[in-house]
C-alpha cells in the first residue's frame, strides 16, 4: 500500500515537470508562426509597389500640373482621348471647351480630325481668359484672323517631349514656333508654359498651354 502511494507521488512529480515544458514548446511554436506571418505581410506591400514605380517612371506618359484635372476615365480621359482624332478628343475635355468653340466658329474641325500625325499646342480655357473679352470677341467673329491664330497652334509632325528641348518649328499657319525646355518643364515662344503634356490622340500629340499664341498679323 506503501509502495502504491509512492509510485503516484513519484508520476504527479514527473506530470508536473513535464507540463510547463509542453507549454514553453507550445509558446516557441506560436511566436515562431507569428513572427513568420510579420515578415510575409510585411514584404508583400513591398513587391506589389514595384509595377507601379516602373509605370511612373516609364517616360512615355502625359505630363504637368494640369493633367490632375483630366477625367480618369470615360471619352475625356486620357484612354478615351488617344481612341479619338484630335478635335473630337479636344471636345471631350473640359479645360478646352473654349478652344473647341473657336475651332468650330472657325471650321477647321473636319482639318484637325483629318489631318495625319500633328501636334497641337491647346490653350486652355484659362489662357483665353487673359485675352481681355472685348478682344476675343472681335477675334471670333473675324474667321480669317481666328483661323490665322488656331493654324499657329499646329505642327506638321508629332513632337515627342524630347523634340521641345530647343526646337523651331513650322507651323500650319506657314510661320514658325519655338520650344525651349528639358524633363516635364517646357516653354512655347517664352510666353506660354505647358501645363499638361504629351497628350496622345488618334491622330495628334497634345500640349495643353497656359497662354494664346499671337503669329505676326
Amino acid at each position: 500500500m506503501n509502495a502504491t502511494r509512492f509510485q503516484r507521488a513519484a508520476l504527479a512529480l514527473v506530470g508536473a515537470a513535464v507540463l510547463p515544458l509542453a507549454l514553453t514548446a507550445c509558446s516557441g511554436d506560436d511566436s515562431k508562426d507569428t513572427k513568420g506571418s510579420s515578415s510575409a505581410s510585411e514584404a508583400a506591400p513591398e513587391t506589389a509597389d514595384t509595377p507601379a514605380d516602373n509605370a511612373a517612371g516609364s517616360g512615355d506618359q502625359p505630363f504637368g500640373s494640369a493633367c490632375a484635372s483630366v477625367p480618369k476615365s470615360g471619352a475625356g480621359s486620357f484612354d478615351g482621348m488617344a481612341k479619338d482624332p484630335v478635335a473630337t478628343a479636344a471636345s471631350n475635355n473640359p479645360d478646352l471647351s473654349t478652344l473647341v468653340s473657336a475651332v468650330k466658329e472657325a471650321g477647321l474641325v473636319d482639318t484637325l480630325n483629318n489631318a495625319e500625325d500633328i501636334t497641337v499646342f491647346a490653350p486652355t480655357n484659362e489662357a483665353f481668359a487673359k485675352i481681355p473679352k472685348a478682344d476675343l470677341d472681335k477675334v471670333l467673329a473675324d474667321k480669317a484672323t481666328l483661323t490665322k491664330i488656331l493654324t499657329y497652334h499646329v505642327v506638321g509632325e508629332k513632337l515627342p517631349p524630347k523634340s521641345l528641348e530647343s526646337g523651331t518649328f513650322p507651323t500650319l499657319e506657314k510661320s514658325t514656333l519655338t520650344t525651349a525646355g528639358s524633363d516635364t518643364s517646357y516653354q512655347v515662344n517664352d510666353s506660354a508654359e505647358v501645363v499638361c503634356g504629351n497628350v496622345p490622340t488618334a491622330n495628334a500629340t497634345v500640349y495643353l498651354i497656359d497662354t494664346v499664341l499671337m503669329p505676326k498679323m
